[in-house]
């Protein structure tokens, strides 16, 4: 295949693509950010657009000035450019705007929380804190396996449905893990989800700005109830989230953040809140924020996310293919011809510890990656065959040095150059793994 027909197509979008930077010997060369998992820069076409907002900001609803008007007409229309972008039903879907997936997860929870701990989600090992943390304290939680190389394991999924016996209320699933770059058959473990009166959410911070998500297939059985994702995930990095699910959800009971904006008439004695989603969106709206998503949505969606993935996915098919030519790396994801992957791969260098890597590939190369468990900590544990008595010596020892892998993540800006530049700067560090940095 030739990988240079689709070299640096989207470069000149990205803010900051062409850099430099400094290295440890004093040198200064274009930094190369693999570390788009955590963040991502933002497009150029987002900050033009919130330059020329800049001098309309205002005050977003029940301001009577021509701005504050304007800003709130942005800030309400920008929810059906949102459900358009992952075709979310426009009669039955309503879109929250949070600060990012974390916040959109933790605001659900309490939400779907009716029963002092009755009821239950499951998650799957798969998932990254943020769509496992909350529903600890408010729900019995179970977790769907993976198989030997990291993937879901859907029996085990169907086999706990069936288990509890139409008692689970959701299933909560990573669209794609932020770890291994598996895309995960969303429409399928919906299907399963349903079939079992269950609802299924999917935490699309790693899905929404890499491939296209579809909330709304032909079979209803297949729809996706709720989905979360992160501006800052998809080239808008101003603090804004989505959380997109049905309107009834979000009628009933208060929110679990009150205050401005939140509430119609109030005395010291009772109160009538607002209709969401404003009730649901406490405080100073982040119009900023949602000027810059909505722009991202745009420039992505002109470009094509079907033509993005299929770019993205060459450039991690072609640095898997190099990073298994070179002796002592290991990696812990496959990628297989036919399956769905986005571009994230984690690797270890035999023998050397995951934040040693990462700190050489920074100041000696000019390489951003991530080193660490990325708030996935029990996965990383399952990938690396970390015991649960292992565990306990990290409890007792927590500032031991830990367990963990280098992650390289792509945006559509990065290129094969690049790429080229990593692979040969982990040659050098196999073949000399005492060098540079002290």
């Amino acid at each position: 295949m030739n990988y240079k027909l689709s070299e640096s197509i989207y470069r000149h979008l990205v803010m900051g693509t062409d850099m430099k930077i400094p290295l440890y010997n004093g040198e200064w060369v274009t930094g190369i950010n693999f570390d788009n998992a955590a963040s991502t820069p933002p497009l150029v076409s987002v900050m033009e657009e919130i330059n020329r907002f800049a001098p309309m900001y205002s005050s977003v609803h029940r301001g009577t000035g021509y701005k504050s008007q304007y800003s709130s007409q942005i800030y309400e229309e920008a929810r059906s450019i949102v459900l358009n972008f992952v075709n979310a039903d426009p009669n039955n879907d309503m879109v929250i705007f949070v600060k990012n997936t974390t916040e959109a997860i933790n605001k659900l929870s309490y939400r779907l929380c009716e029963d002092n701990k009755k009821g239950i989600v499951i998650s799957t090992w798969m998932e990254h804190h943020s769509n496992d943390l909350p529903w600890r304290n408010k729900f019995q939680v179970d977790y769907v396996d993976v198989n030997s190389q990291g993937k879901l394991n859907l029996t085990d999924l169907e086999n706990k449905l069936i288990r509890h016996k139409g008692k689970v209320k959701l299933v909560t699933v990573t669209g794609a893990s932020n770890v291994t770059g598996y895309i995960n058959p969303i429409h399928k473990i919906a299907e399963l989800a349903h079939r079992y009166r269950a609802q299924i959410l999917v935490d699309g911070a790693q899905m929404v700005p890499h491939t296209i998500v579809n909330m709304r297939p032909e079979n209803p059985l297949q729809r996706i109830d709720y989905l979360a994702f992160s501006a800052h995930k998809m080239y808008a990095p101003f603090g804004s989230g989505v959380l997109i699910g049905p309107q009834e959800t979000f009628q009933k009971d208060v929110s679990e953040m009150v205050g401005g904006g939140t509430a119609e008439i109030v005395t010291h004695d009772w109160v009538i809140w607002n209709d969401p989603p404003m009730k649901d969106e406490a405080g100073s709206p982040n119009v900023i924020g949602v000027v810059a998503l909505v722009a991202a949505i745009k420039t992505l969606s002109a470009l094509n996310m079907k033509k993005i993935d299929h770019y993205e996915y060459q450039l991690a098919e072609y640095a898997y293919t190099g990073l298994r030519s070179i002796p002592g790396i290991t990696l812990y994801t496959q990628l297989s011809p036919g399956e769905p992957h986005i571009g994230v791969i984690p690797f270890n260098i035999k023998g050397m510890h995951h934040e040693r890597v990462g700190s050489i590939l920074s100041q000696e190369a000019g390489i951003a990656v991530r080193t660490g468990c990325f708030c996935t900590q029990p996965y990383i544990q399952k990938l690396l065959s970390i015991s649960p008595k292992q565990m306990e010596y990290y409890k007792k020892s927590r500032n031991s040095s830990r367990p963990g892998v280098v992650r390289i993540s792509f945006g559509l800006y990065n290129n094969f150059n690049e790429i080229n530049i990593l692979l040969q700067t982990l040659e050098q560090i196999v073949r000399h793994p005492t060098m540079s940095i002290s």
